[in-house]
């Protein structure tokens, strides 16, 4: 091909590389977590590794967190971006609990934070379920595979240790009858009382329940991160209370129904509130007025 005297050869386009951020795991996190930010945003999530997690903490109490599950998600961001040089970064940190409503049942709180110091923004995404999470001191194999049943063993592993949950001799990511079986023999045997303590391996990759968890407090993420301030345009505009009173059907009072939601901007602090289509009422059986 030839070009005119004086005239220039026709630009090309060069594909730019997607934005990367990084994230400090090894428990097979990025498995989760990338794919969702790859097909939503485009971005390039890179595993970090170079750093034990589990110095800040581990579900086995072995190793004691330090500080909240912010902190934890917020050490863990730090340092990965740290160790990779890049100003992005994403941190997961899980926690269990009772539920939150009656503490009848185990409870997960997932959540996935993104920090971007270049933006100056940090914003954390959330979900949270009921848990797979049994933990029981039993004395007989035949105990110990009734509770491998309710633990819905072996799709999720177990962990285990002689004589009580403080023990030191732990033996965790069991995930087969046979290794399960020469574990508990092993612990039975060195075991002062003649109990074992089983319970559910809560690490990301030994526990589906909770890598749905995972997945969804990416996804929140993800419609944070897609969500812009109305003042600023940065990115994390989203509700952050409730906004109550709607007005009773029979007398017009004010109840404690929803009314609406505030939203805010975790840059710049702007909010404002967004109200429910107009002609809503709230049952007279709400209201305090009518129903005291």
């Amino acid at each position: 091909m030839t070009f005119a005297a004086n005239s220039a050869p026709p630009a090309t386009s060069v594909t730019p590389p997607p934005p990367r951020v990084v994230l400090l795991t090894q428990h097979g996190k990025e498995d989760l977590i990338a794919p969702v930010f790859r097909q939503a945003l485009g971005w390039a999530v890179e595993r970090v590794s170079g750093f034990d997690t589990d110095l800040l903490g581990t579900f086995t109490r072995d190793q004691e967190r330090p500080g909240s599950q912010m902190d934890a998600a917020r050490l863990k961001a730090r340092k990965g971006m740290e160790l990779s040089g890049c100003l992005r970064g994403l941190a997961s940190e899980g926690a269990f609990m009772e539920d939150p409503v009656g503490g009848f049942f185990p409870w997960n709180v997932e959540l996935l934070l993104y920090i971007d110091d270049e933006q100056g923004v940090e914003i954390c995404g959330m979900a949270q379920g009921p848990a797979r999470n049994v933990h029981r001191l039993v004395h007989t194999w035949d105990q110990a595979t009734q509770l491998a049943a309710d633990a819905h063993f072996p799709e999720h592993h177990l962990a285990l240790r002689p004589d009580g949950e403080s023990d030191p001799r732990i033996r965790k990511g069991l995930s087969d009858w046979a290794s399960l079986r020469q574990a508990f023999d092993g612990a039975l045997a060195e075991s002062a009382t003649g109990a074992v303590f089983l319970e559910s391996d809560l690490r990301a990759f030994c526990n589906p329940t909770r890598q749905h968890l995972i997945r969804a407090a990416a996804d929140n993420l993800v419609a944070k991160l897609q969500s812009k301030c109305p003042a600023c345009g940065q990115p994390g505009y989203w509700p952050v209370a409730a906004v109550r009173g709607l007005p009773c059907g029979q007398c017009g009072a004010p109840t404690r129904e929803l009314l609406g939601e505030r939203w805010a901007c975790p840059c710049c602090h702007h909010e404002h509130e967004v109200l429910r289509a107009p002609g809503g009422v709230a049952d007279p059986s709400r209201c305090d007025r009518c129903n005291p």
